[in-house]
């Protein structure tokens, strides 16, 4: 595409900002000392760390389709209470990013982005609030083929219904490999009126959930130790946490077998 702008090589963007315009037009907006809210239609993350700052909301629509216009004036006006959830992280500037040429995951995704995101993954807000407590672990010690029951009461302390995404996190408390910060392994929406309680649960198996690809043996392993798992409303507001070990699989837990190198096992498939 033959795109010669500010922010754009060709039909690439070089830049996750506003275009330059928008940001003008929005920060003039905001010198009339009028209430702003900001909202982005767009199909990926945008840095807007000055609307963050100054703008008191924040509605990102991505592309909504033919009601989109409906939908959104229902959450400004109160009709409805929003309880989307990002699906990736929205970071304050491409300062914040590996080179665009740099294929690696390190230092993308909340699975591998150890920096202060704008906005983390799993991040949404709500017009009412949510509490969690009473986190169950129904093993603290299983091995790979075993299924983990978890579980955590979800409460609405607000004062009007609303929905809330409970999600659920895993990660290797020690690895002896490199290994993402964590990994979502799990989600549920939850509807409540004010006042009422829910309780939420998920079911977990090591060899599945915990496993990591092993590049040496090209299929995946599940190393065994302590993981903990976390509960909370996105990647970075976690509520609970509680720990499982994992243990080497017994002669007579069937479809797993001791790696060529120890401490890991492979599943077969």
């Amino acid at each position: 595409m033959r795109v010669s702008y500010p922010g754009f090589a060709g039909g690439d963007r070089t830049d996750i900002v506003l275009p330059a315009t928008q940001d003008r037009l929005l920060r003039a907006l905001h010198a009339i000392g009028k209430p702003v809210v900001l909202v982005l239609m767009a199909g990926s993350a945008i840095a807007v760390e000055w609307a963050q700052q100054n703008l008191p909301a924040i509605v990102m629509a991505w592309y909504p389709g033919q009601q989109g216009g409906t939908a959104v004036a229902d959450v400004l006006f109160g009709a409805v209470s929003p309880s989307g959830r990002l699906p990736v992280t929205f970071y304050k500037s491409v300062a914040q990013l590996p080179p665009f040429a740099d294929y690696g995951m390190k230092g993308r995704t909340y699975r591998y982005f150890v920096g202060e995101p704008l906005y983390p993954f799993g991040h949404g807000l709500s017009y009412t609030r949510f509490e969690y407590s009473d986190l169950r672990i129904e093993r603290p010690e299983a091995g790979p083929g075993d299924v983990v029951s978890v579980s955590a009461a979800v409460r609405n302390a607000g004062a009007r219904a609303g929905d809330e995404v409970v999600q659920l996190y895993t990660r290797a408390v020690a690895p002896k490999r490199p290994m993402p910060i964590k990994q979502l392994r799990g989600f549920e929406r939850v509807s409540l009126p004010p006042g009422q309680q829910r309780r939420v649960s998920f079911r977990l198996t090591p060899a599945e959930d915990f496993s990591h690809y092993d590049e040496a043996r090209k299929s995946f392993a599940v190393e065994p130790g302590d993981y903990e798992l976390q509960i909370g409303a996105s990647s970075r507001d976690i509520r609970l946490r509680g720990g499982v070990h994992v243990h080497e699989p017994t002669a007579s837990e069937a479809g797993f077998t001791p790696a060529e190198r120890g401490g890991v096992w492979g599943v077969r498939r």
